[in-house]
């Protein structure tokens, strides 16, 4: 497992790392309403799963990744216009996966652009663009895909390493 040695900040158009998904330990998915108020029920979610799979010691770099997820995902959904072929399908879902020494989240969005961070003339201040930065910094790799078939839109996942203790 090579590290990308860059230090720009590029957007993979990748899936998930190659990990046999047979081998996946647990997984959890909630779907998230179209309202800024999800931000706080997706770190709730994260905070039961992560108690349940006895890995509490990881809910702040963890949760802090799923809230920039989900508020980017919840940027893309929320517009009036966004084409909804179905209605009653959330726009936005998070899903947690666990495999013996990772953790993967993944937030499911109806826009296909691709996730944009600032370019390093704009304003860091600024809160958009700021959360893929903050994403890079707390997890281990991330990534994102367009989604095929009947879904449209993308899923930007985050993997973090687990220590062998729990």
């Amino acid at each position: 497992m090579g590290t990308n040695g860059s230090t720009m900040l590029e957007p993979l158009r990748q899936g998930l790392p190659p990990i046999d998904a047979a081998s996946v330990s647990s997984s959890a998915s909630c779907a998230l309403p179209a309202r800024y108020e999800a931000v706080r029920g997706a770190r709730q979610f994260t905070n039961t799963t992560l108690s349940q799979w006895n890995l509490s010691d990881r809910f702040d770099d963890v949760a802090l990744v799923v809230s920039e997820l989900v508020t980017n995902a919840l940027r893309h959904a929320l517009p009036a216009d966004t084409p909804r072929e179905h209605p009653l399908d959330p726009p936005v879902r998070l899903h947690l996966m666990r495999w013996a020494g990772r953790l993967v989240c993944a937030v499911r969005d109806p826009s296909p652009d691709t996730p944009a961070t600032r370019s390093s003339g704009e304003d860091f201040s600024a809160e958009s663009g700021r959360g893929l930065f903050l994403v890079e910094s707390f997890s281990d790799s991330w990534g994102w895909h367009p989604l095929a078939g009947a879904l449209h839109g993308k899923v930007v996942w985050a993997l973090f390493r687990l220590t062998d203790g729990a």
